[in-house]
């Protein structure tokens, strides 16, 4: 039988995941305040967006909503757009940092790291608010 996990946990374990990925690996240049493997940097960043996704997905439900068989950022933002706007502005943000420069690009500069991880954060506790209560009993 498969333990139910809260996803905002989980999106806060993945966080957690991509911290220690950098504080054992990431090797920290602090004169050019740079990471010097771009590969831990990826990791990082993969593990970061997989957490905005929980958080989001946890609140909005866009992948029961979807239409296709893959869902696209395309369907978070408008699903995040229509109720939230600050959050909407997190996730475009998130986006660009998390999964295309971090993820994909590989960018080891410590500023948009640390601006990664922030705004993942943000989105996590911003979700926590949002999410409904479940009703006991």
């Amino acid at each position: 039988m498969k333990e139910v996990v809260d996803p905002l946990s989980e999106a806060r374990r993945y966080v957690d995941n991509a911290k220690q990925t950098l504080a054992q690996n990431g090797q920290l240049n602090l004169d050019s305040r740079r990471y010097e493997d771009a590969k831990y940097v990826k990791a990082a960043g993969n593990y970061l967006w997989l957490a905005v996704l929980m958080a989001l997905d946890a609140v909005f439900q866009v992948k029961d909503n979807r239409k296709s068989v893959r869902v696209d950022v395309k369907d978070y933002k408008k699903a995040v757009s229509h109720r939230d706007k600050k959050l909407s502005g997190w996730v475009d943000d998130a986006y660009n940092i998390l999964h295309l420069s971090m993820n994909n690009d590989g960018v080891q500069s410590k500023g948009t790291i640390d601006d990664g991880f922030r705004l993942a954060n943000d989105i996590i506790d911003r979700c926590a608010v949002l999410l409904p209560r479940r009703q006991v009993g």
